[in-house]
């Protein structure tokens, strides 16, 4: 008897593989053609383009970072609790500094509900309220999966249908989601030494931060290459937070306290909800908290000499 294709009748094996090509084709073509415009929309926008180059540059550092694990087998826990409280507190600095103290003076210049400092202090906690909001929402409607508290997210059947390796790059995305959008805002928001110095402190966090994700994944059983690689892709969301960042705020001078209060608040959430409960779960506090105060004080006087 002749044999039968079980997927349907003769030649719809062929045919589906060529209908994919196809499929394949037409969305690289149009992933081409949306390039080129978000090319020259950045290229046109000289605040935009700014936080292009902070947002890649912190996206660099955060490769950079890790880079040693292609040549260690791990870091030690107390050294990787000192990371993350450093960069904890770089990041407390910068929401303190770079974004909610220029949120406030931008609220008292384009608040539009008066000048007055209940006005302004009542538009920026609102603004960080949403920022907060708005991360927590996102934690709990995204599943992900952490190093030490496993997965999470609405649905556990979702997270478990979901490959482990996503669930870990979902989780690193919303932890660097908002330093991007907190290089954007800046960038909209301050003068150029500013910004720059927001850029820098979150590029220098962003170094033991990929070194810790890298260590991280090596530890829950990842191939060296691919935690290597995960590592280094969780920069990339950055620039493209920093560009959403000074897009939104830049369309509009009444946006910016609002920018610049929301990036603090997402900053905040990230902070206390997930990067000091990290550092201290492991008995490592004191040292979690060294690596914190030398942090902030770190991002301080970066913004105090470069702002």
């Amino acid at each position: 008897m002749e044999k039968t294709d079980r997927l349907g009748p003769p030649g719809l094996a062929k045919t589906l593989p060529l209908r994919r090509w196809i499929g394949l084709l037409v969305a690289a073509a149009g992933a081409l053609v949306l390039a080129a415009q978000f090319w020259t929309f950045v290229r046109a926008e000289p605040v935009v383009w700014q936080a292009l180059l902070g947002g890649s540059v912190a996206a660099l550092a955060t490769a950079l970072g890790t880079v040693p694990v292609m040549f260690s087998q791990r870091l030690s826990d107390r050294v990787q609790d000192t990371l993350f409280g450093f960069g904890a507190g770089v990041m407390l600095a910068a929401c303190a500094f770079s974004l909610i103290l220029p949120g406030l003076e931008a609220a008292k210049a384009h608040g539009g509900f008066g000048t007055g400092g209940w006005a302004a202090g009542g538009i920026i906690g609102a603004a960080i309220l949403i920022g907060g909001a708005a991360l927590m929402a996102m934690d709990k409607l995204l599943p992900h999966e952490h190093f030490i508290k496993g997965r999470e997210g609405l649905d556990g059947h979702a997270a478990r249908k979901l490959r482990r390796t996503w669930l870990f790059v979902i989780a690193i995305a919303l932890h660097n989601l908002p330093e991007g959008l907190a290089i954007g805002v800046g960038y909209a928001g301050n003068d150029g030494l500013r910004a720059n110095a927001l850029a820098t402190g979150i590029a220098i966090q962003d170094v033991p931060e990929g070194l810790v994700v890298a260590v991280a994944l090596l530890a829950a059983g990842y191939p060296r290459w691919i935690a290597v690689a995960l590592g280094m892709a969780s920069g990339l969301v950055e620039p493209l937070g920093a560009v959403l960042g000074a897009a939104v705020v830049g369309y509009s001078a009444a946006l910016l306290p609002w920018g610049l209060g929301f990036a603090a608040g997402a900053m905040l959430f990230v902070i206390s909800h997930e990067i000091i409960p990290e550092s201290h779960r492991k008995g490592h506090e004191a040292f979690a908290t060294g690596g914190l105060m030398v942090g902030f004080v770190l991002m301080m006087l970066l913004d105090t000499a470069l702002g």
